[in-house]
């Protein structure tokens, strides 16, 4: 094996590490003090993991892309292309978009049946009971360290082989500004740097794929890549591709990985409560649509990034200014995801190591920051305030929140050193999620899709599942190698039969345990009793601070009246009205009135056509699913995996046209379509901060006042008032149903 030879000092991975996440953090925690002061963003317990659930398509988008940019996407899609040929890096983009598009199916379920839900496992909770509360409990965190190991294992490495910088110290400080960062400003902050993150890594895309294909000296265009990979085939063929052929679909090993890394991925969406936090946190009317589109725009970033660099790399290996060479990448240093940086270093020198490491860094922390917040939601919510306090008021839940979010990112650190030096790669780790934990998917997806699912289906299922893909995969290994190591383990066909099993056993089980123990026919209004946090206390302190504040430092523009008495008339009088206004009407008591003041007739208007539009979307939704599913998977690759095509220059040219292209339109999607939605908020934030630097403070406090409307937490308690009023007719409705059948009125039926 070929020693990587660092091309910059370590002193630049320390640089990033540490210089660009305190840009992030001290940003965030600027950007969290404007929105508390501009929109009254306050940061109660709900608004920490739900943001107010009133978050926009745009945002929600951007933020979906970022999460699932893990360093993976990056890493190992450029592996998959410089292995298997352009299957691979088709097989890892397909293969993980079309989760993201299909979870938008249960996010606009939950919109529908647990409005006021904060995690998924609520749900299950309020099904199910405290049994299967636990075993799911399991699965969640499972996933989110999984997930955050993987991460932090692939981001040590490739800091490691660029700078030299300590692998240990990488794993440490990597996830030290994110954790600070998201203490200070809960999924909101998430939101924004995700956005920030997206829009970097989408450029630095563009920039890897113009330089490869249009200016590099060594390659520059698609013509003479083309060139260079048909000789690589006759050099090094790869085995059990058509003819030996990196120019083709027909490459079994790819095929394989497809399969793998769809079913691995459909458990490290529908079970990171990251994805529901997202799904929580939008607007109902921007379920359907953040989704689709966040699915859609994350596929060519795979795509194009494998496609530029797998082929990049294969194409220069044999250069002097390869960073392994005379040799190429060994199969460990390939599962490590040193695939891109070793084609960026070879064509594009230390520029290419610098853009590599930014962009590693900045999917690194997007997709921590979203593990942070998904086990900050659920071990505050599911684990302190349902088992240790469940009369915890919103400090509590917040304080709760702080100190998950602390010992995760300390625990993830060790644990993903110790994965390091025990030689368990990226690679590794990505391909045995699925047999861990894609066993609970189907009963996840049928807690929410199907009334009849009971508990012992819910509860057994997913358990007996993880134990026979764990042993479907040992057993395969066994067979085929005669003994079971590492290496062994990572082959093709026992990840395959793992990750199958896993995923389609509960298939078999989950009607078998069903209509044996009695199908439970659960009535859906039960999971609109999940309650949100009691925010009370948060805005009395607002109120409070609110009336605390004067108008000291008012003033007004210069008068053209020509009289100094008649000027300083004039601003005292200006002066005592702004007092008597405030005096008047706070902010939150604005809020209070507005919402007070709401006839119910006016509420139920607006509940209905919520619920109107969230049945069409899901009507919408089920049609968009079939199609990608069939467009992605079935006829897209399989004719071109069964016709034995190998792609000729112009079809390798278009190709890429087309990649490019279509990241362009992701770029639109995810970078100028946010800044359009917000618009209003962005001039509204500038606005204010220029009357504080102006000494104009009194505008800011008049016109929240008289728009109250407008303010962030107007908004959102609105919306809670909305579906509390919803629950509180639920329960009536239910305890007179209860009376009615001669029960006494319960919570659970």
């Amino acid at each position: 094996m070929g020693e990587f030879r660092a091309i910059l000092p370590q002193g630049a991975g320390y640089a990033i590490i540490v210089g660009l996440g305190a840009v992030f953090m001290f940003g965030m925690i600027a950007t969290t003090r404007m929105l508390r002061r501009y929109q009254k963003e306050i940061m109660t317990a709900e608004e920490f993991t739900t943001a107010g659930r009133t978050v926009k398509t745009g945002l929600v988008s951007s933020a979906v892309v970022s999460s699932w940019v893990w360093a993976s996407t990056l890493l190992t899609s450029c592996a998959k292309e410089y292995g298997t040929g352009i299957f691979g890096g088709y097989s890892y983009s397909a293969g993980a978009s079309f989760q993201i598009i299909a979870f938008s199916i249960l996010a606009i379920k939950t919109k529908q049946k647990a409005p006021n839900a904060h995690t998924y496992l609520e749900i299950v909770k309020h099904r199910y009971g405290k049994l299967a509360h636990s075993v799911y409990l399991f699965y969640a965190f499972a996933t989110n360290i999984l997930v955050t190991a993987m991460l932090l294992t692939s981001g040590s490495a490739v800091f490691n082989v660029l700078t030299g910088m300590n692998a240990i110290a990488a794993a440490f400080l990597l996830p030290l500004g994110v954790v600070i960062y998201t203490m200070f400003g809960g999924i909101r902050a998430t939101f924004l740097t995700d956005y920030v993150h997206t829009c970097a890594i989408i450029i630095i895309v563009l920039f890897f794929a113009f330089r490869v294909y249009a200016t590099s000296d060594m390659l520059g265009s698609p013509g003479k890549v083309y060139d260079l990979v048909r000789e690589a085939a006759v050099r090094s063929p790869v085995t059990g591709n058509y003819k030996g052929e990196y120019m083709t679909m027909e490459s079994k090993s790819a095929g394989i990985f497809l399969v793998i890394n769809l079913v691995g991925n459909f458990g490290t969406v529908f079970l990171d409560n990251g994805y529901w936090n997202k799904a929580i946190s939008a607007s109902p009317a921007a379920t359907l649509p953040a989704y689709v589109m966040g699915g859609l725009a994350w596929m060519p970033i795979p795509f194009l990034i494998s496609l530029t660099m797998g082929f990049a790399c294969l194409t220069t290996e044999l250069s002097p200014k390869f960073p392994t060479y005379p040799d190429p990448l060994s199969s460990y240093q390939v599962s490590q995801g040193l695939v891109l940086p070793a084609a960026a270093v070879t064509v594009m020198g230390k520029g290419g190591a610098v853009a590599t490491l930014l962009m590693v860094f900045l999917a690194i922390t997007s997709g921590v920051a979203a593990e942070v917040i998904s086990v900050a939601s659920v071990f505050t919510y599911d684990v302190y305030r349902e088992y240790f306090n469940t009369k915890a008021n919103g400090k509590q839940l917040i304080y709760s929140s702080h100190i998950a979010c602390f010992i995760f990112g300390v625990a993830m650190s060790g644990f993903s050193v110790g994965l390091t030096y025990g030689y368990i790669s990226m690679g590794y780790i990505y391909e045995i999620m699925g047999i861990i934990i894609s066993s609970a998917v189907v009963p996840v997806i049928l807690t929410l899709c199907w009334k009849q699912q009971n508990a012992v289906a819910a509860i057994v299922a997913p358990v007996l599942g993880t134990g026979l893909a764990i042993m479907s995969w040992l057993v395969c290994t066994k067979s085929l190698f005669g003994e079971l190591t590492i290496d062994n383990t990572f082959e093709d066909y026992p990840m395959l039969t793992g990750n199958v099993v896993a995923l389609l056993s509960p298939c078999v089980t989950i009607p078998i345990l069903t209509y044996v123990f009695k199908p439970q026919n659960f009535n859906w209004e039960l999971l609109k009793n999940i309650k949100r946090a009691d925010e009370s206390e948060e805005l009395a302190e607002l109120e409070e601070e609110e009336d605390s504040e004067n108008v000291v430092g008012l003033t007004t523009a210069p008068s053209n009246d020509s009289s100094d008495q008649v000027k300083t008339d004039s601003i005292n009088e200006e002066k005592q009205e702004l007092k008597v206004s405030e005096s008047k009407i706070k902010p939150i008591k604005t809020i209070l009135s507005s919402i007070q003041k709401d006839k119910p007739d006016q509420l139920a208007e607006e509940l209905e056509k919520e619920k109107k539009e969230l049945s069409r979307a899901l009507k919408i939704a089920y049609g968009l699913c079939l199609f990608f599913a069939f467009s992605f998977l079935l006829i897209w690759p399989m004719p071109m995996y069964g016709s034995h095509y190998i792609f000729s220059k112009k079809f390798f040219t278009g190709w890429v046209v087309v990649q490019i292209i279509w990241l362009f339109i992701s770029a639109f999607c995810v970078i100028l379509y946010p800044l359009w939605e917000g618009r209003h908020g962005i001039y509204t934030t500038v606005r204010g901060i220029y009357w504080d630097l102006t000494g104009q403070t009194y505008k800011l406090r008049e016109w929240q006042n008289s728009s109250p409307e407008e303010l962030h937490i107007v908004k959102s308690q609105i919306s809670a008032r909305l579906h509390n009023i919803e629950s509180y007719d639920n329960e009536l409705n239910i305890a007179i149903d209860d009376i009615i059948d001669g029960q006494k009125p319960s919570k659970h039926r």
